[in-house]
């Protein structure tokens, strides 16, 4: 399913180090370091900060991918070098603040991933709702062979889609990992074709993008957070989050479409 993206103005058009399109409700984000493999510099950083803080209210979904053949190689190793203590820490409270906005923003985010998905990188897609690897796609986190560690969110996040294990021997033996295997690990939900990818990013964000603006945005602010409580706690939150969810105008309105029969059942496809 294709879209007829357009470039936008305004602030985003200023974004040097992305390029940013939009149709209709659907934004696609593109890092834009191409001969730099993607490598996030402070730059870019603040750049994905920017977008997802300024994204206009009319989008229901973005889309996020590289450019060239790679969709990250993760940090730019060279603006690591020098930095004292106090700097390095605040550098990464700047990472995960730019996450936030990924993760915890108003709208669902997919990448689509190919190519070198290496540190930094794979700490982006994990802060991302919806993961697709084409077959090209691989893995690692080198940051035990580089002398460091990671801190762009990257131990929050990682674990909880593939486990403490997996990380922990990627971050010890610098272990490369392909697609299949990311799939299998619990780091992507699909894996398709080479250049495939975007493609299946737009019929999922089309989708996505329908659903009503309040429900979106529940399902992204709490079911984290209920995750991470106790379960009569969790149970608490839900039964608000229903409450308020279900009392939205246009939810009442979907509920009597589909008792009236003006919207389909859910079906299995052939």
């Amino acid at each position: 399913m294709s879209l007829d993206f357009k470039p936008v103005g305004g602030v985003l058009a200023s974004l040097n180090l992305l390029q940013i399109e939009v149709d209709n409700a659907v934004m696609h984000i593109r890092l834009n370091r191409p001969d730099k493999r993607n490598a996030v510099n402070d730059t870019m950083l603040h750049q994905l900060q920017t977008c997802f803080v300024n994204m206009p209210s009319e989008i229901g979904a973005a889309i996020l991918t590289g450019a060239g053949a790679h969709f990250c190689a993760g940090l730019d190793l060279s603006e690591l070098t020098e930095r004292t203590v106090a700097e390095g820490v605040f550098h990464s409270r700047t990472w995960h603040s730019a996450m936030d906005t990924i993760q915890a923003g108003r709208v669902p985010v997919i990448s689509v991933l190919h190519g070198a998905v290496i540190g930094g990188g794979m700490e982006i897609a994990s802060a991302t709702h919806i993961r697709i690897a084409e077959e090209t796609a691989y893995y690692a986190l080198p940051e035990g062979q580089r002398g460091i560690f990671v801190g762009g969110g990257g131990s929050v996040r990682i674990p909880r889609l593939i486990g403490v294990a997996a990380m922990t021997e990627m971050m010890l033996t610098g272990a490369v990992i392909d697609a299949r295997e990311g799939k299998l690990l619990g780091f992507t939900r699909y894996v398709v074709a080479r250049d495939q990818g975007f493609a299946k990013a737009c019929e999922l964000a089309i989708s996505i993008a329908s659903n009503t603006p309040l429900s979106n945005f529940a399902v992204l602010q709490a079911l984290p957070r209920i995750a991470d409580m106790s379960t009569q706690d969790g149970f608490f939150v839900e039964a608000l989050m229903i409450g308020i969810v279900q009392g939205d105008a246009s939810a009442k309105q979907r509920v009597r479409d589909f008792l009236e029969k003006r919207s389909a059942k859910v079906e299995k496809s052939v």
